[in-house]
C-alpha cells in the first residue's frame, strides 16, 4: 500500500511541474437589454453596420465584420474581423465563430464592403457564406443575411435576393 501512495505523490508533484497556459474566455454587456436595438429587416442593419465603418477607408480597402445578435434580433454588437487589400479580405472561419460563441450570439449578420463600389456579390462572396451557413448549423446560429456594402451607404443583400 505504501508503494501506490508513494507512486501517487511522485505523480502528483511530477504534474504540478508541468505548466500549461491558462485560457479565459469572456464577453462584457456594456448596454442594458433594453436600450439594444432590433434587426427589423436589411436596411436597419446596413444603417447599423454603414454607421460603424471607418469613412475614410470604406472606398480604399475590404473589411469583413458581424452584427452579433441575441435571440430577440436585438444587436449585441459589432465585430470588425478583417481588413484586406483593395480587391478582398480574408475571413478566418475559425475566428468568426470563436466570436460568435464567446458572446454567446444565436444569430448573425455577415458584412464587406466593396470599395469598387459595386453591388453584385462575387462567387467568392457566395461560396463563403455557404460555408459559413454549414458550419452556423452545427453551433445552432442562424445566418440571417450576408450585406455587401459600399462607399456610399447602399447595400447588397443576400437574403432580400434569395441567396440565404
Amino acid at each position: 500500500m505504501k508503494s501506490k501512495i508513494h507512486e501517487f505523490q511522485n505523480n502528483y508533484l511530477a504534474m504540478r511541474k508541468i505548466k500549461v497556459n491558462e485560457i479565459k474566455i469572456s464577453y462584457k454587456e456594456k448596454t442594458k437589454l433594453e436600450t439594444l436595438e432590433a434587426i427589423r429587416g436589411s436596411s436597419t442593419a446596413a444603417k447599423i453596420l454603414f454607421k460603424h465603418w471607418n469613412k475614410s477607408t470604406i472606398g480604399l480597402q475590404e473589411t469583413f465584420k458581424v452584427l452579433l445578435l441575441n435571440n430577440s434580433n436585438k444587436v449585441k454588437g459589432v465585430y470588425q474581423l478583417s481588413t484586406g487589400g483593395i480587391t478582398g479580405t480574408l475571413v478566418d472561419i475559425r475566428i468568426l465563430f470563436a466570436v460568435i460563441l464567446k458572446s454567446l450570439s444565436v444569430g448573425i449578420i455577415l458584412a464587406h464592403n466593396h470599395p469598387s463600389g459595386k453591388l453584385q456579390p462575387s462567387e467568392a462572396d457566395k461560396q463563403l457564406t455557404q460555408k459559413i451557413k454549414k458550419t452556423a448549423v452545427l453551433f445552432d446560429v442562424k445566418v440571417l443575411d450576408h450585406l455587401i456594402i459600399i462607399p456610399n451607404g447602399e447595400f447588397y443583400s443576400f437574403s432580400d435576393n434569395g441567396l440565404i
